[in-house]
This record gives C-alpha cells, sequence and structure tokens, in this order.
C-alpha cells in the first residue's frame, strides 16, 4: 500500500495505518489469516510502499526477511547543497550499531534559497531507526524538509518532509515468485525534477 506523509504506521495513537487496515482491506481466505498489519515501519513524514500481511505465517515470514536484510529497499530523497560525490557508501555508527547506506545521486537542480537540490536515490544495507536522515545530514546534505537533521536556516515549513519509499524487492512467502513493488515519486518530486 502507498503511505502518505503525516501518519503513523503504528503506536499508541487512534490514527495509524494499523488501525486503518482492518476497516480498508479484505481479510486473507487463508486458515491462518489474521488482522492486516504493516510487517515494517516508515516515519510520521515519511511516504511511500508499505508492505502488510494479512496471515500469520506471512507476518512471521517477512518479518524474519526484514530482519535477515533479504529485502531489498529503495529510497529517494531531495536534498540541500553541492554534494561532492555523486555516488558512494555511507558507513557510521548510530546509536552504537554500524548503519551503512548506498547512494547516487541522479538529478541536480539550481535553487536560489538552498543553491542546489538533488534527487537521490539510496539504498539502506541496515535499518537503524532515522538512519537515512541521519546519514545524508553528516555529508552535509539534510533532506529538504527535514525539520530534526536539517540545517536550521533552511528548513522548509509547511511542505513536508522529502523522504519516499519508491520500491521493495522480495521473494513472495508463498508464491515463492520475485516481487518489485513500486510507489511512484509523488508529484511535489516531480515539480523539482521534471
Amino acid at each position: 500500500m502507498h503511505k502518505p506523509a503525516g501518519i503513523l504506521v503504528s503506536g499508541n495513537h487512534f490514527k495509524t495505518i494499523a488501525n486503518a487496515l482492518q476497516q480498508n482491506l479484505k481479510t486473507s481466505t487463508l486458515a491462518d489469516a489474521t488482522k492486516p498489519q504493516p510487517v515494517h515501519r516508515l516515519d510520521f513524514a515519511t511516504t511511500g510502499i508499505l508492505l502488510i500481511g494479512k496471515t500469520s505465517k506471512s507476518i512471521r515470514t517477512l518479518n524474519q526477511r526484514f530482519e535477515n536484510k533479504n529485502i531489498k529497499k529503495t529510497y529517494f530523497a531531495v536534498t540541500i547543497g553541492s554534494m561532492t560525490n555523486k555516488a558512494g557508501t555511507i558507513t557510521t555508527h548510530i546509536e552504537d550499531k554500524v548503519a551503512q547506506s548506498l547512494y547516487s545521486v541522479e538529478q541536480t537542480v539550481s535553487s536560489k534559497r538552498f543553491g542546489q537540490l538533488n534527487l537521490v536515490k539510496l539504498e539502506p544495507l541496515t535499518g537503524r531507526r532515522h538512519q537515512l536522515r541521519i546519514h545524508l545530514s553528516q555529508l552535509g546534505n539534510p533532506i529538504l524538509g527535514d525539520k530534526d537533521y536539517g540545517i536550521k536556516d533552511l528548513i522548509l515549513n509547511g511542505k513536508g518532509m522529502y523522504l519516499h519509499a519508491y520500491s521493495l524487492e522480495f521473494v513472495h512467502p508463498f508464491k515463492q515468485e520475485n516481487m518489485n513493488l513500486k510507489s511512484e515519486l509523488p508529484e511535489r518530486f516531480l515539480k523539482l525534477f521534471p
């Protein structure tokens, strides 16, 4: 499913994706059908593809595949400022654990306010909290609209954060088919990078 910005995936709140799924998705017809639930998380401000499980076995299997890094996640972000290296690997420690992300700059445009804006393709190789946001900030190129890791004078208020979960690639837990699920870039990304 596509997750919009500004809504929690789960947690101790009424308005979450997890709470809305039961009313909006058909229940599985398999014997181990359960309440549909997300099998991974996206930040409150992140848009994009969110994988949902509808059976106990699929939820367990997909959770295990995320944990074992058998699901390839691709994101796109809009970053601020000139990026010296057009591709690379970022390796740091986040909360005393190794965190690693691949990145490549797909397109760059000039901006009066920000100098340059970059459309950056990202692939997290580990799954630390706020990993991509922290990594890009550490490069000196924070994500446009990131209020937590952005540059104080360059925070973009009211437009949201420009981080989008673009695709998930994995083997289907039952059919054993290769799956490549995508959530196309939002219109606001395309306006910056036509």
